[in-house]
């Protein structure tokens, strides 16, 4: 029996308002509200594949959207639509071939009817890789997976942020391995890790994080989700998580899924780890490791003191060798002291014996050149006091004048004037020539 048998089935036994020639009559709001109630109960749960067109997001979060198969050339439509109190776990977008599980409803204000969705399935593996893929490309050729913005993890992090769900035993995983082995703070900033919005809230996480300005910013942050399909692990793969973990100032260790998956943030991220785990132990050192390291640089550093040590107080001995005894240096400096002493005595008295020489000298000179010596040979010198007479015009306009031969002097006078005692008086006439 085919639908269309039940339906009729159906309608059958629907009171009738009127009859003409043994016709059913049908008004327009009773057909509609007919088909409406057959449609909603014969398709109450059905799964349709197609490709999605057409996506639009109303205002109140409610997706409408068209169901799209192509077959010998001809488009075949499906309206559909999913309430926003709907949660899905996979995000939609034109272009992607899905699985939709829902039930058919009829407007009966058009009579049109549409699907009703109540949860979206990737149409195979092989879709979400093509959409992957076409993404990576796109996003490598922009240069957003390359190593040179890439930033280095700091050594020692204060601060660790977690992106992650605020449940489940990844955020348990990573605080336990922290703490074991370099315990420091974490902060949790909790995010719904697959299904529809999961992305926006990672990305949020991010920015949120990158905008804090006082003690609380992170060093390091952890993306992180434990293992999963596919399709859970899309919103790692959507390109607005891509662009926030590439545009982070804040260095970022991806960890999603298993060892085996990978996601487009692991490209862009600045490091990525195999596991959550293996995320907490990238993030951090080994306190222990790093005492041990203390231990040896810190005999390493007493050992090399010790031979500075060593050496220094060598060179101070052998130095100290070489000095000689302050007493000593005394001793020497007054025995030279004494050699000079005794240099500038005889340089002193020889100096003398050339001074004198040289005075003696001067002095035979000075007597051989002495008017004395002339007055020994007979000749004597008239003075006026302190004046030479050598002219005896200038004698006789004296009254008085001294004659000195080379045994005394004799003071002579005119005769106008009387004689002193012991005086001897030359008159001018008897004078004569002196000179």
């Amino acid at each position: 029996m085919s639908i269309f048998d039940d339906l009729i089935g159906e309608i059958s036994q629907e009171p009738l308002k009127e009859k003409e020639n043994n016709e059913i009559i049908f008004s327009v709001a009773e057909l509609s509200n007919i088909l409406k109630s057959t449609l909603e109960n014969t398709f109450s749960h059905i799964k349709i594949k197609g490709e999605i067109i057409g996506l639009k997001k109303h205002s109140s979060g409610t997706y409408y959207f068209d169901l799209k198969e192509t077959l010998n050339a001809k488009d075949y439509i499906l309206n559909c639509v999913l309430w926003k109190w709907t949660k899905i776990n996979t995000k939609i977008e034109d272009g992607l071939e899905v699985i939709i599980t829902g039930k058919i409803t009829a407007y009966t204000g058009r009579s049109s009817y549409q699907l009703t969705v109540e949860n979206i399935e990737i149409a195979g593996i092989g879709a979400l890789l093509k959409i992957i893929e076409e993404r990576k490309e796109k996003l490598r050729k922009e240069g957003i997976f390359d190593d040179s913005h890439k930033k280095p993890i700091p050594k020692y992090p204060k601060i660790i942020g977690v992106i992650t769900s605020p449940t489940g035993a990844v955020i348990q995983d990573i605080i336990h391995r922290i703490s074991d082995r370099y315990p420091t703070r974490i902060l949790l900033y909790p995010v719904a890790v697959q299904g529809e919005g999961a992305d926006i809230q990672i990305t949020e996480a991010i920015n949120n994080f990158n905008k804090i300005n006082d003690d609380n910013r992170p060093d390091v942050i952890i993306v992180a989700r434990g293992g999963g399909s596919m399709q859970d692990l899309m919103p790692f793969n959507e390109e607005n998580v891509v662009r926030a973990t590439y545009n982070s100032t804040i260095p970022i260790i991806s960890a999603v899924g298993h060892e085996t998956d990978t996601t487009l943030i692991d490209y862009v991220s600045d490091l990525r780890a195999p596991t959550p785990t293996g995320a907490a132990e990238k993030a951090v050192p080994v306190k222990k490791e790093i005492l041990i390291t203390l231990n040896d640089y810190s005999s390493r550093f007493i050992h090399t003191i010790n031979r500075l040590y060593d050496n220094f107080k060598l060179k101070i001995e052998t130095l100290s060798n070489k000095i000689k005894n302050p007493t000593q240096f005394i001793h020497d400096a007054f025995q030279r002291l004494d050699e000079k002493t005794s240099k500038l005595d005889i340089l002193t008295k020889n100096k003398i014996n050339i001074l004198k020489d040289k005075i003696n000298y001067s002095n035979k000179m000075l007597e051989s050149y002495s008017f004395k010596n002339v007055l020994k040979r007979g000749y004597s010198i008239v003075w006026n006091k302190d004046e030479i007479i050598s002219d005896k015009n200038a004698l006789q306009k004296l009254n008085t004048a001294t004659i000195e031969f080379a045994n005394g002097k004799i003071d002579i006078f005119t005769t106008n004037q009387k004689p002193h005692k012991n005086k001897t008086i030359i008159k001018k006439d008897e004078q004569g020539e002196l000179f």
